[in-house]
């Protein structure tokens, strides 16, 4: 069994999970909070950044769109028609532009602010930047939150999946972006019917259903998070 280091209020490490889910595969999951910067965990990867997978031979290999790349050489091409990613190179190339839109795009202007604001810092001590949240630094990103939802909407209701006609990689960074807002109560999907209709579809699926059972430490998420049916 293959070893992933991770946040579960980080999409990128959600991303993951949600890929290997997909392909049948399973994970041990070691939590890491890598403001503590511990010797181990910054042998595995001088940046300190998360996700870290320890592939055959505990190699690491680290970041969300290179452990996606990995999953792909190495189990996506013998599963056809349930491959993540697309044989055409066109359409290859849509897949990967949404995952980084989602993983990098949306995680810049939004998600990392959220997380750090009001999941990471009360819990981070003052040293390493716990303390309260910043109020203007949660306005903006919330602020931003409408516009990936908008452009999420146009993709669900244009397309059968955000990418094309089948689920992709894009569907799976979206919606693990979009979980961690979810699980924060920062989306009001009324706004947004047709993302509301994909996001459905993606978290009925049974790689999704982990996610759901994943609770933060004196942060609840909304009621409606682990509900299928809203």
């Amino acid at each position: 069994m293959l070893t992933l280091f991770h946040h579960p209020m980080f999409a990128a490490c959600r991303f993951v999970r949600l890929a290997f889910g997909e392909y049948g595969e399973e994970l041990a999951l070691i939590e890491e909070k890598p403001w503590t910067r511990r010797k181990e965990f910054l042998a595995l990867n001088p940046a300190g950044t998360l996700p870290i997978l320890l592939a055959e031979g505990d190699v690491p290999i680290v970041g969300a769109m290179v452990i996606a790349e990995y999953l792909d050489e190495t189990r996506g091409v013998l599963k056809r028609d349930k491959r993540l990613f697309a044989e055409d190179p066109m359409e290859r190339a849509e897949i990967r532009r949404l995952t980084d839109w989602y993983l990098s795009k949306a995680e810049s202007e939004v998600t990392r602010h959220l997380v750090r604001e009001r999941v990471l810092k009360p819990v981070m001590p003052e040293t390493a930047g716990g303390g309260s949240p910043d109020s203007g630094a949660i306005r903006a990103a919330r602020a931003n939150i409408r516009q990936h939802m908008k452009y999420t909407n146009w993709l669900a209701g244009t397309r059968p999946w955000l990418a094309g006609n089948k689920v992709t990689y894009a569907d799976l960074a979206a919606a693990a972006a979009l979980s961690v807002l979810d699980y924060l109560g920062e989306i009001d999907w009324r706004e947004h019917s047709a993302a509301r209709e994909w996001y459905t579809r993606v978290k009925s699926r049974p790689s999704f259903r982990p996610l759901l059972s994943d609770r933060v430490r004196g942060l609840s998420p909304v009621s409606h998070y682990a509900d299928l049916d809203f």
